[in-house]
């Protein structure tokens, strides 16, 4: 979350693709990381997809503008977490924040896995 926080920061000199594209790929790896600690026993597969599901609607409701909304997103926390306008490039952020989050979560598994005895 910090890390997502900072690469906001005007006062931070980060290329400008970085820039643009780190906070929203930081909070989907954020949202899959969440949605792991609240359903853990779903599979790796089914976290991913409910990830980037969440995602997505989050996304979408950026295309609905009522004005309680809009109030909503005009707070900080609000802001941060429902955005305020739909950008196809964030589905892709999105996607490779989660892809990022199901990779290394695979590749660890993989790792801490023992490995099948020869014969």
């Amino acid at each position: 979350m910090a890390l997502g926080l900072a690469s906001r920061r005007p006062d931070i000199s980060l290329p400008p693709f970085i820039a643009a594209y780190a906070g929203d790929t930081l909070w989907a790896l954020m949202v899959f990381l969440w949605v792991g600690v609240l359903w853990p026993c779903l599979s790796l597969q089914g976290r991913t997809l409910l990830a980037w599901a969440f995602a997505c609607a989050v996304e979408v409701s950026q295309l609905y503008h009522a004005p309680w909304i809009d109030t909503l997103r005009a707070t900080t926390l609000g802001g941060l977490v429902l955005g305020y306008d739909f950008v196809w490039s964030d589905i892709v952020c999105y996607s490779a924040g989660i892809g990022l989050g199901a990779l290394i979560e695979y590749a660890l598994s993989a790792w801490q896995r023992p490995a099948a005895a020869a014969p």
